[in-house]
């Protein structure tokens, strides 16, 4: 299995993902001078609601859905928002924007007192819903991706996991309440030090 390179090696490492599928996307800007990324927010998403494997989701990002098409799609007209991100429903990993920039997911955000989670943070959706159970071949996708982040990327070794609900209470609520918070940390096999920062499960 390809892994990430090591942003201290001698060819200085893009932030993409090697074994990820690549779909670049426009919506993204440089992170503010000298800020990497510290943290990891899963979110969920699906298109049309509760729809999977539509590709809505990559056309969202990549700003080319057609938004005429479907009445639920309406709110989502002239929206540029995604991903670093986004590990469907079969554990596929497709990436849309590089680890080192901004990838435009948390929206009006704050964890510890910091606002403007983008800055600071990596975007990763899974394709779901609030109250759908995720898939295991999900977990394991996510598992995989967060131990090669921090493998490569120091400033992600001892950073929060969080949900996209817990950086912006009462305005958002993914993952929701069918992740499992718990089979993560077993995946993970965190040691206290790192657990303490997966939320407990509600």
């Amino acid at each position: 299995m390809h892994t990430m390179r090591s942003m201290d090696s001698a060819n200085a490492w893009s932030g993409w993902l090697e074994r990820a599928r690549h779909c670049p996307s426009p919506n993204c800007n440089p992170r503010p001078k000298g800020c990497l990324p510290e943290m990891l927010v899963v979110h969920n998403i699906s298109l049309p609601p509760g729809c999977f494997g539509s590709g809505d989701i990559e056309s969202l990002f990549c700003n080319t859905l057609d938004c005429s098409r479907d009445p639920v799609f309406r709110d989502l007209q002239g929206l540029e928002v995604s991903a670093h991100f986004l590990i469907d429903r079969e554990g596929a990993v497709t990436q849309f924007v590089s680890c080192l920039d901004r990838a435009w997911h948390a929206g009006v955000s704050s964890w510890a007192g910091r606002g403007n989670c983008n800055d600071f943070s990596i975007g990763i959706e899974l394709e779901g819903t609030d109250t759908r159970a995720y898939e295991s071949a999900q977990y394991q996708a996510l598992r995989d991706l967060i131990v090669e982040l921090r493998d490569s990327l120091p400033s992600l070794a001892y950073g929060p996991i969080v949900g996209h609900s817990d950086i912006a209470p009462g305005r958002k609520t993914d993952p929701g309440d069918a992740f499992d918070w718990s089979m993560l940390r077993r995946l993970l096999s965190a040691p206290a030090t790192l657990a303490q920062h997966i939320p407990e499960e509600k």
